[in-house]
C-alpha cells in the first residue's frame, strides 16, 4: 500500500515466460485446443462472503508489446477473462493498468485472481484451457511479465471484488539478508494501513510464494476502494502517507506500485 517508486530495471529473457503463469512448473507442449464453448457452466461466479476465510491471491503483470494490434490485446484479455469459468477459480479479472508508480517497470495490463487452496491454484495453472490461452493470446504479444502469490490470512468481505472497484497492488522488495523479525515489522505496518486510511473496503497481504516469477519482490499487499475517488484520496494525505513510509523505507530495497480499476466483464463470458 506504500507508494515508493522503483529504480531498478531488470533483464527480461524468453524462457522467463514458460514459467511465469505456473507456480511451479512450465508451459506443456501439445495443448489441447481452447475454444470459448468449451467451459460448461456460467463464466461469471457470484461467489461472495462477509465472513473471515484464507484465500491465496494471484497477480500476473504483463507488458504487452509496443505497436500490438488492440485487436489481439483485446482477445488476450477477453481469453484469460473467460478462465472464470474453470472450477478452481474463486475470482478473476484482467484488464488494462490505471496508473503503474514504477519508472522501470513498465506493465500495461493485470490479473487477479483467487483460490481457496494452493492445490487449486496450481491445478487452474496446469488446466489445458489455460495453457493454451497463454501459448495462444498471451505469450505472442507479451515482452514482459512477474507473477506474485500469497496466502492471504483471515481475508474479509467478498472474495469477488465489484466492478468498477479500484485496487491497488504493491509490491516490496527487502534489502538482503533482512530478519524475520523486520519481515513481521513490515508486516505489521501493512496491517494497521485500513485503521489509517479509511477508504479501503478490503486488504489482503502476505508473504510471496513463488519467488522464481516475481523479480526479487517478496511481500505483497492488494488493497480494495469503492472506486478511484477514495484511491485518491489516500494519496491527498501526503504528511500521513509519508509517516508510514518511514516506518519502513530503510528496510526496503524497491516498491512496485499499481493502480487498476475492475473493468465489467465481457459480455460473451457471461452468457458462457
Amino acid at each position: 500500500m506504500l507508494c515508493l517508486r522503483s529504480h531498478l530495471s531488470y533483464p527480461f529473457s524468453t524462457s522467463s515466460f514458460s514459467r511465469a503463469l505456473s507456480p511451479s512448473k512450465p508451459l506443456r507442449h501439445h495443448l489441447k485446443p481452447y475454444s470459448h464453448s468449451s467451459p460448461s457452466r456460467p463464466s461469471f461466479k457470484m461467489t461472495s462472503s462477509s465472513s473471515s476465510q484464507s484465500v491465496v491471491e494471484h497477480i500476473v503483470l504483463f507488458k504487452v508489446k509496443d505497436n500490438t494490434d488492440p485487436s489481439k490485446v483485446n482477445t488476450m484479455v477477453n481469453e484469460l477473462t473467460s478462465l472464470i469459468s474453470l472450477d478452481q477459480v474463486l475470482h478473476l479479472t484482467v484488464g488494462p493498468i490505471l496508473r503503474n508508480r514504477s519508472s522501470s517497470l513498465t506493465f500495461t495490463h493485470l490479473l487477479h485472481s483467487r483460490y481457496k487452496s494452493k492445490q487449486d491454484l496450481q491445478s487452474y495453472s496446469d488446466h489445458p484451457n489455460h495453457l493454451a490461452v497463454v501459448r495462444g493470446s498471451v505469450l505472442p504479444i507479451v515482452d514482459d511479465l512477474m507473477a506474485v502469490d500469497w496466502v492471504a490470512e483471515d481475508l474479509s468481505g467478498d472474495v469477488v471484488t465489484p466492478q468498477a472497484s479500484a485496487i491497488r497492488v504493491s509490491f516490496l522488495k527487502l534489502k538482503e539478508n533482512v530478519s524475520d523479525e523486520v519481515k513481521g515489522e513490515v508486516l505489521g505496518v501493512i496491517r494497521e494501513v485500513p485503521q489509517k486510511f479509511k477508504g479501503i473496503s478490503q486488504l489482503s497481504y502476505g508473504e510471496n510464494f513463488s519467488p522464481a516469477r516475481a523479480k526479487g519482490f517478496s511481500i505483497a499487499s492488494l488493497g480494495v476502494f469503492p472506486g478511484t475517488r477514495e484511491l485518491e484520496a489516500v494519496d491527498s494525505n501526503e504528511e500521513l502517507l509519508n509517516n508510514e513510509k518511514d516506518k519502513v523505507r530503510g528496510h526496503l530495497e524497491s516498491v512496485l506500485v499499481i493502480d487498476y480499476v475492475v473493468p465489467p466483464v465481457p459480455a460473451y463470458t457471461a452468457s458462457l
